[in-house]
């Protein structure tokens, strides 16, 4: 392709394409419904017929983020776990989101082990037994649905149906898509098989722009964007995220003035502290399934950052953040019945209260890496509430 934002996949960048369709991904289901065993390529397939045959305008299929992003580079350690498929519709008003929906869960149906009574079970049974989430955004420059299918290991399949979407990418390394109508309609040839001579061409394309530049961006692990202040609060999480698998700034003399836009966009997406670990968490339970050990390393990221690029809280509101990311540090450090590696500890002995000066000190603190953690002591004597962290 001679657009710049746009390239064609090399022959082994198919052959990853196609595992990655191939491969079986369960869709677990709560209480006693069973497992259904889906191969995208299938699911993407039946999905996209049942959408026109009820009526809705499928202008392309997609493969989106991280799943993209392993096909382009997978040599370069990059790996994904949920699978994000977009489909590019119509959905001029409200009737045609509810009938995606009903699309979606209809089509789950066909995934039913033999033996199951289907004509027993309502859409909504579907919905409750197998839909991890749903989310529907209706604004002026937003009009889109997710529908994430449940999956216990973190690989969830999420399809999302895109009228208009004004930020389609947070980073130049999550912002490829592969389009996959080409080999979707190579699947449905008869005794298709694919070869180097077979080949549809499949092209990939970078919401960043410049294609080559988001490509060495990804092969190097560096990080970068454009017109940041569009990107809404969970990219500070996406960043930190970034930064704990040791991706580095593109350009360090932009990376403070990105950090700043970052840190103000999510204090006002997120203004209360309890917003604020609620969204944190959610994206520690989506993110690091099965990689519980770096979720320290990702808190404590997370916390430098919002301490050093925080402008826009008052000093008291930026301590009470600051406090909360560091106690659900402590918290994993807790469940994992671990600390942090004792060359960065410190530890003094902490006299009696009747020998301490008033005030007291603190008996440990961490000392390298991030900045220290500070933990206040607990006399048994005058009981109280932990303060935390000063």
């Amino acid at each position: 392709m001679s657009e710049i934002g746009f390239s064609s996949l090399t022959w082994d960048q198919v052959l990853i394409l196609d595992q990655v369709l191939d491969d079986v991904i369960p869709i677990h289901g709560r209480g006693n419904f069973p497992t259904l065993e889906v191969k995208p390529k299938y699911i993407i397939h039946v999905v996209k017929d049942q959408l026109i045959e009820q009526g809705i305008i499928v202008k392309d299929t997609r493969l989106n983020g991280s799943t993209a992003s392993y096909i382009l580079a997978s040599h370069s350690g990059i790996s994904y776990k949920d699978l994000d498929v977009i489909f590019g519709v119509e959905l001029p008003n409200d009737q045609e989101f509810q009938v995606v929906k009903d699309a979606v869960l209809g089509c789950l149906f066909e995934f039913l082990p033999n033996g199951v009574e289907k004509e027993k079970i309502t859409l909504k049974t579907m919905k409750e037994a197998y839909v991890q989430k749903m989310v529907k955004v209706c604004n002026k420059h937003d009009r889109w649905s997710l529908i994430s299918l449940s999956n216990n290991t973190g690989k969830n399949v999420e399809l999302k149906f895109v009228n208009s979407l004004r930020r389609q990418f947070e980073f130049s390394v999550d912002s490829f898509q592969i389009l996959l109508d080409p080999i979707l309609d190579f699947y449905s040839e008869t005794n298709a098989k694919l070869t180097q001579e077979s080949c549809p061409v499949v092209v990939a394309e970078s919401m960043y722009g410049d294609f080559q530049e988001a490509m060495t961006h990804l092969q190097c692990k560096l990080i970068s964007t454009r017109k940041p202040e569009e990107i809404r609060g969970g990219g500070l999480l996406k960043y930190s995220d970034l930064l704990t698998r040791d991706f580095k700034p593109a350009c360090e003399a932009e990376i403070k003035s990105l950090e700043r836009y970052m840190c103000s966009r999510f204090f006002i997406d997120f203004p209360d502290v309890v917003e604020q670990q609620r969204k944190i968490e959610a994206y520690l339970h989506n993110h690091f399934i099965g990689e519980e050990r770096c979720k320290y390393d990702y808190l404590m990221t997370l916390r430098g950052v919002v301490n050093e690029s925080t402008v826009c809280l008052m000093g008291h509101e930026r301590r009470q953040t600051i406090n909360m990311i560091t106690l659900m540090a402590l918290k994993v450090l807790g469940e994992q019945n671990i600390l942090p590696s004792t060359d960065n500890v410190t530890c003094f002995y902490h006299p009696a209260p009747y020998f301490a000066s008033e005030g007291g000190y603190s008996p440990y603190y961490v000392t390298a890496g991030p900045p220290p953690i500070f933990f206040q002591p607990y006399h048994p004597q005058h009981p109280q509430v932990p303060r935390g962290v000063v």
